[in-house]
């Protein structure tokens, strides 16, 4: 598909616009909607693109493109109803903020490659007013991809391992901790916080081999059922219960599943 032009890009987001507009204004679902109640739609809407990322359809990624950015300007809708802002205001904010960001693009700053960028982003965020390094990680972002956030902005000011070696022995470690937790105490918090160490340990040392953990296991999740979904038709062409197969039987399907769907 040839690539719209610019005057095709404005003119598609101006009709965004006027149909928000007329929604807004007619539609009664539309009318009723606030920051509040669109707000876990949101999230389930980049839970949704997220997926279409990682199953890597163009198709279904440009979609829940739309529904995220509908989103967007949903909201900015509804604050220029109270003159809070409005789209352009977000924008504009967006493009300050990018350009103040970016001082070796729209200033003087000399940098070699995307490391230094990331440092000098964090530099300039807490000279914003951030108290933290730490403080631009959201405390609603999921477990894994707060610990994979927090690691990469300690990193960015030198708080980081050297190489990847280094963190295999945190993680044998932290390994050999927690075993040793659950064989010998029945204190659940603890253990829990064993395997909180544990799993920390292994985000960082996937982050030191340029691995996304949050992806990772997005991919095991999938693989996981795929083969399972085998299990359950290859089950039910046997005409039988997963529940009245034995472990033994529902393994050598899983054996096969790990061929055909691989």
């Amino acid at each position: 598909m040839p690539s719209n032009t610019k005057e095709q890009k404005l003119q598609a987001f101006s009709r965004l616009l006027d149909v928000m507009d007329e929604l807004r204004e007619k539609c009664p679902w539309d009318m009723k909607q606030t920051n509040e109640s669109l707000r876990h739609l949101t999230i389930e809407e980049t839970y949704e693109l997220a997926d279409a990322i990682i199953q890597n359809n163009p198709t279904e990624i440009k979609k829940e493109l739309g529904d995220v950015l509908l989103h967007i300007v949903f909201y900015a809708r509804i604050s220029s109803e109270t003159n809070s802002f409005d789209i352009a205001d977000v924008i504009n904010s967006l493009c300050e903020k990018l350009i103040h960001r970016h001082p070796h693009i729209y200033g003087n700053v000399k940098v070699e490659n995307a490391e230094q960028v990331k440092e000098n982003w964090e530099q300039l965020k807490l000279k914003e007013g951030n108290k933290s390094v730490l403080s631009g990680v959201s405390k609603g972002t999921p477990s894994i991809i707060k610990a994979l956030r927090m690691q990469e902005k300690a990193a960015q000011v030198g708080f980081d391992w050297n190489t990847a070696d280094q963190v295999w022995a945190k993680v044998e470690e932290e390994l050999i901790e927690f075993k040793a937790e659950m064989s010998q105490s029945n204190n659940l918090q603890k253990s829990q916080e064993e395997f909180g160490d544990l799993m920390f340990a292994m985000i960082n040392l996937a982050r030191k081999s340029n691995l996304n953990p949050d992806d990772a296991l997005e991919f095991t999740n999938q693989k996981f059922l795929k083969r399972f979904m085998f299990i359950e038709e290859r089950a039910n062409a046997m005409n039988k219960k997963l529940t009245d197969m034995s472990l033994e039987e529902m393994d050598a399907i899983w054996n096969e599943a790990k061929i055909v769907k691989n």
